[in-house]
């Protein structure tokens, strides 16, 4: 499937800073990059760089004082997935676990697994197989936290999602991860583009280690499964902000888009089927 992703942004500095983004589109063995532009008014200059074991893009930029600027990103990607039965996936011990999948067991800065390990095993610790758990932790979440824009902020963490009962994808992706590792399961964040999202965002969900695949969860179903391009995962939002801002940086404007490119039809997986069939993203070759 192949889809055209976009991302203009406005900024007012005013004193000299550094900048990091993440806005690129993954290069990994589900997203081919068809093409992409760049596009940063007035010129300023930037290097793109891939920090050592990730496929994220990171985009840095050092700015001067009282200076405005416009950044426009724009790409084509083919991206392929895989549908996974539910019945074989297989359950993997965390004494068989790739070493790769072993940090994201981990408690981390947004995702306090080990305070929530008590919730977590009184909800969902009599569900005998991993993916049948993530998928009652995203049902509980959507049943049990209230999506509203705004209602949080940088700051916020799982520990706090799991007591205030509101959030936004972000709050949403950190209590699924949070809960995930307390049952044993590795999980991680993921950022990306994401067809028919509304209104039009970067988008915010989970990826779950389960039989030797990262299957992809949203608990705000605001998101078709099989309409994601990724363009970072992490432990949590730390590893893949949008913006990181060394300074003192203004944003003024921002667009996000992702429609299909020419002549493609796309079909949604019906919320309903995600008890018996898992998507997944390949991110390795192989």
């Amino acid at each position: 499937m192949i889809f055209n992703v976009s991302c203009a942004l406005d900024c007012e500095v005013k004193f000299p800073s550094a900048l990091i983004f993440s806005i690129h589109a993954q290069r990994n063995a589900s997203q081919r990059i068809v093409s992409e532009t760049l596009t940063i008014e007035p010129r300023i200059e930037t290097n793109e760089f891939t920090p050592a074991g990730s496929s994220n893009r990171f985009l840095r930029m050092e700015t001067q004082q009282h200076e405005r600027f416009s950044l426009r990103y724009a790409a084509t990607v083919d991206c392929q997935f895989n549908v996974r039965s539910t019945g074989e996936i297989e359950t993997t011990s965390v004494g068989e676990l790739d070493d790769a999948a072993v940090p994201f067991l981990f408690p981390s800065r947004y995702c306090q697994s080990d305070r929530l390990a008590r919730l977590a095993w009184d909800l969902f610790g009599r569900i005998d197989k991993p993916h049948g758990k993530v998928i009652a932790i995203t049902e509980w979440i959507h049943a049990n936290v209230e999506y509203v824009r705004g209602t949080t902020d940088s700051g916020t963490s799982a520990y706090d999602t799991v007591t205030q009962r509101v959030g936004v994808c972000r709050d949403f992706a950190h209590l699924g991860i949070a809960l995930c590792r307390a049952l044993n399961i590795p999980a991680r964040y993921f950022t990306g583009y994401a067809y028919e999202l509304d209104p039009p965002d970067m988008h915010a969900c989970f990826e779950c280690y389960i039989g030797d695949n990262w299957l992809v969860f949203d608990a705000t179903r605001l998101a078709q499964l099989n309409g994601l391009v990724r363009i970072a995962t992490g432990m949590d939002a730390a590893d893949t902000a949008v913006a990181s801002v060394f300074g003192d940086v203004s944003f003024k404007h921002m667009k996000v888009a992702c429609g299909l490119g020419e002549g493609q039809t796309f079909i949604p997986i019906p919320h309903r089927h995600l008890a018996r069939r898992g998507i997944a993203l390949p991110t390795e070759a192989g």
